[in-house]
């Protein structure tokens, strides 16, 4: 059965704290075919090149102006 794993890092950054370990982390037990949410308060597009190179594939949502939803899904298998 799938993993989906959510994370939102709108606080964080409004925290001024940097969100790039937790991510990190928050992915590291993925295996193919599993889904990690990711919530922020901007389009994470420096984000995208490092998630592909792990393997993952992206949709990007805006919901609303400050909140963007983007789901990752580990390919491979």
């Amino acid at each position: 059965m799938a993993t989906t794993i959510e994370l939102d890092v709108r606080e964080d950054l409004r925290q001024k704290r940097e969100p790039f370990e937790k991510i990190m982390n928050a992915i590291k037990p993925l295996k193919p075919g599993d889904t990690f949410i990711l919530h922020a308060p901007f389009k994470p597009l420096p984000l995208f090149p490092i998630m592909k190179a792990k393997g993952f594939t992206y949709e990007v949502e805006q919901i609303e102006k400050k909140h963007w939803k983007v789901t990752f899904v580990k390919q491979g298998g």
